[in-house]
């Protein structure tokens, strides 16, 4: 067995261990990852953020060619090349996941590819996962060099960032017709008929994907709306124009089990409510959608007593401590966000409070959360039931804009929603700020970077109104409504 030490050892090269190798080499510290699979990136970069936004770059193309028709310009789509499209998907996959070996390298960070687990002292084993002979060496070569049966790190400081994977549906196993969201991203083809059960981002993107592409599909929700724990106005919005496009929604529908039909395809089992009687929905793919299961059951969690909360999932301070001396965690395996840009962030933190930084803890509160349907929706900071909840807060209101005058939104021909949040500090000052932002909008995704900004800073509404945004954008949606709320309403009343 090979001994090896290091100053920080991260189980898991996925956004939240990357960000932390890169931020700790960077400071001077002497890191090492291990990874089961054969790139870097983890489900992010390979299963989930990247490869899916290719396929909803290509397919709104097909939008645009639609849309295309209301303006004049008259076009018919001769034929989806599938190959070419998987080509496109995989070669943006590479493109990144090649850039992010060759930052890794360059910034002198070892990787090792295998199964790692926990043991006592801040020892981290390593062992060949299933299929491999030995552990391996990520090699400057973009190869791999064989090292040993079995290797044992020593670290000052152990960073755990295993990940989440799809969320099983309940007595259900995903096999043929019935997938979750890592096999619908690897189908060469799309769907002629789907139905998808969940009404977070990953079911709305999909629906929205296959939609775009002609698909017929069937949205099976349990509550009344989709994105239910999110502003309700947006959410509205949102299911609106999704079911302009074609998207039929179920709502209230509690799924009892799903099987494949004899002829290929499956069958979904529902009802509906309070009523008994069960219905049937059939389709070529059903998608399971409804959430992700911390990457915590593996034996070692328990034996090396990490503590988890009651759903799996890792108890950590605002810096990421666990119950641990010198054990972090991070990402997916931690209570809030499953989002990549927040294990980003909680990487930084990790990485500079191991290096003796005054790191500031990452403000859970500032988080923006996209879905990239269409139209896109994003939101940052608390909703107008959550801030009228929250005792730090009073004097709380929400402003409405009508998007619809905005002459982007009237070009584009799509629906949407666009409100605000502001409330006063409880206990402190009387300045009024923004609490929460909320857009339903084609170009929500970048919008919503510039209300984070707002919302992380507490930037008093008075003076986020006075930014000049330039004519005409959608951008002018955010100063129009800070107007509005600030009682300086231009375009609208």
């Amino acid at each position: 067995m090979a001994s090896l030490q290091f100053d920080i050892a991260i189980i898991g090269a996925g956004p939240g261990g990357y960000s932390t190798a890169l931020r700790a080499a960077e400071l001077g510290k002497s890191v090492v990852m291990v990874e089961r699979d054969g790139t870097l990136g983890g489900t992010c970069l390979n299963r989930g953020c990247i490869p899916s936004k290719a396929l909803i770059t290509a397919t709104r193309t097909l939008d645009a060619l639609a849309h295309g028709e209301t303006m004049g310009i008259v076009s018919t789509l001769e034929e989806i090349d599938f190959g070419r499209l998987r080509d496109y998907r995989e070669h943006t996959v590479a493109t990144l996941v090649d850039g992010l070996r060759t930052l890794v390298e360059y910034r002198g960070i070892t990787v090792y590819r295998g199964d790692a687990s926990l043991g006592s002292d801040r020892h981290v084993r390593v062992v060949p996962s299933p299929g491999q002979e030995h552990v391996q060496r990520f090699a400057k070569n973009g190869g791999f060099d064989e090292i040993d049966d079995d290797i044992d790190i020593t670290a000052g400081d152990i960073v755990l960032a295993t990940g989440s994977r799809p969320r099983d549906l309940p007595g259900t196993t995903y096999h043929g017709a019935i997938v979750d969201s890592t096999a619908a991203l690897s189908l060469n083809t799309f769907p002629h008929s789907a139905v998808i059960i969940g009404s977070g981002a990953v079911a709305l993107e999909f629906a929205s994907i296959w939609n775009s592409a002609g698909s017929d599909v069937t949205l099976l929700i349990r509550k009344d709306n989709v994105l239910s724990k999110s502003d309700r106005r947006a959410a509205l919005a949102l299911s609106r124009e999704l079911k302009r496009r074609g998207i039929d929604i179920i709502r209230d529908a509690h799924v009892h089990g799903v099987d494949t039909g004899v002829n290929l395809g499956a069958t979904v089992h529902y009802t509906l409510g309070d009523d008994d009687e069960e219905r049937t929905i059939s389709a070529e793919i059903v998608l399971g959608a409804i959430g992700r299961a911390p990457n915590t059951d593996e034996p070692w969690f328990a034996d090396s007593g990490v503590a988890l909360d009651d759903d799996g999932m890792v108890v950590i301070d605002a810096y990421g401590r666990t119950n641990l001396d010198h054990v972090w965690a991070l990402g997916d395996i931690t209570a809030g966000h499953a989002l990549a840009h927040r294990a980003f962030a909680q990487g930084l933190v990790i990485a500079e409070t191991i290096a003796g930084l005054d790191a500031r803890p990452v403000n859970e509160d500032a988080i923006a959360n996209i879905v990239f349907s269409s139209p896109e929706f994003a939101t940052v900071g608390l909703t107008l039931r959550d801030a009228q909840a929250d005792a730090r807060y009073d004097d709380v209101k929400e402003t409405v804009f009508p998007v619809m005058s905005n002459p982007r939104m009237v070009m584009s021909a799509t629906g949407g929603s666009f409100s605000i949040v502001t409330g006063r500090d409880a206990e402190g000052d009387d300045v009024e700020v923004v609490l929460g932002v909320h857009v339903v909008a084609p170009d929500a995704s970048d919008m919503i970077a510039e209300a984070q900004q707002i919302v992380a800073n507490h930037i008093p509404l008075h003076e986020a109104a006075d930014a000049i945004h330039p004519h005409p954008t959608f951008s002018e949606m955010i100063g129009e409504t800070l107007l509005k709320a600030d009682g300086r309403p231009l375009h609208t009343r």
